[in-house]
């Protein structure tokens, strides 16, 4: 019993292990590619977490599915010598660079995008709905909102893929605003064809956005309305669904959704490390689209 338990624990390290080494080598091949950051300081006290270490870590918690930095902290402490409070500031700083390094992706995405794009949109509680009247942390940014599942209190998280699952666009915003108005904002600078559900039905939607031989916008009808599709058009939307295994992904796998934070940045990094830790989970196709840029 106790040589499984040996042997459990080693295999866990050793997993652990890999998925730092991966993501460190990704981090800093883009942060010294693009020059995201300079790392010698000519003021104040040298860090105890450099830069590209604190993004690793916290991009490590959310591919890892850590649930919280206690976890990640417990894993590496005996490597950062430092206190719990420090890898938190570190972790939560990092998110600036970690919003650089996923602006960078998105943009690498692009050059390689396909013809086909979706976009959708998925709600980010901040807390249960029975306590949104006592939250005060996300209070300036959170709203009441409904989808598919009932209301809720929190954000709304809209993103834009092309059919290879590339990311190409993100947007946070409060969880009443118009997905119609999300959508024009959105795929402002995104061409192709653009795939939408029911709830973005709208001819002004359709007139703003539509550019001959440049985006065309494909918005599946209400049942109750009399339009016809053509086989092709229905097998293009057909695929909308493998979005909605990305919103799944990035809650269940990546903890996108938390309610542990105790200020409004720390919900922010939060979101911020999830969508990138997704962003790079393919690494092997990354470190080529990184080297041809």
């Amino acid at each position: 019993m106790i040589r499984r338990l040996l042997l459990q624990q080693a295999i866990e390290v050793h997993m652990y292990t890999t998925v730092f080494k991966q993501l460190k080598a990704v981090v800093t091949q883009l942060v010294k590619h693009f020059r995201l950051v300079k790392e010698t300081s000519t003021t104040g006290r040298p860090r105890k977490i450099s830069q590209i270490d604190s993004a690793v870590l916290a991009l490590y918690q959310h591919a890892s599915t850590r649930a919280t930095k206690k976890s990640v902290y417990d894993d590496f402490k005996d490597k950062l010598c430092c206190s719990y409070k420090t890898l938190v500031v570190s972790m939560n700083q990092a998110a600036s660079l970690c919003a650089r390094i996923l602006f960078l992706l998105m943009r690498l995405n692009r050059q390689h995008q396909n013809l086909v794009k979706y976009t959708d949109a998925t709600d980010i509680p901040v807390c249960l709905k029975k306590n949104a009247d006592s939250h005060r942390t996300m209070r300036a940014f959170a709203e009441m909102g409904r989808s598919a599942k009932g209301w809720f209190y929190g954000i709304k998280l809209t993103i834009t893929r092309d059919k290879d699952r590339r990311l190409l666009a993100i947007l946070f915003t409060r969880a009443n605003d118009n997905d119609r108005d999300i959508c024009r904002t959105i795929n402002k600078d995104i061409y192709g064809i653009i795939i939408l559900d029911a709830g973005y039905v709208s001819k002004s939607l359709e007139q703003d956005m539509n550019i001959e031989n440049k985006r065309w916008l494909l918005i599946r009808p209400f049942k109750s309305m009399k339009k016809l599709m053509t086989d092709w058009q229905e097998q293009l939307y057909r695929g909308r669904f493998q979005i909605e295994f990305d919103f799944r992904n990035l809650k269940l796998f990546h903890g996108l959704i938390t309610s542990l934070p105790r200020s409004a940045n720390g919900y922010f990094a939060n979101y911020i490390h999830a969508v990138t830790s997704f962003a790079v989970r393919q690494i092997d196709t990354l470190r080529m689209q990184i080297a041809s840029a």
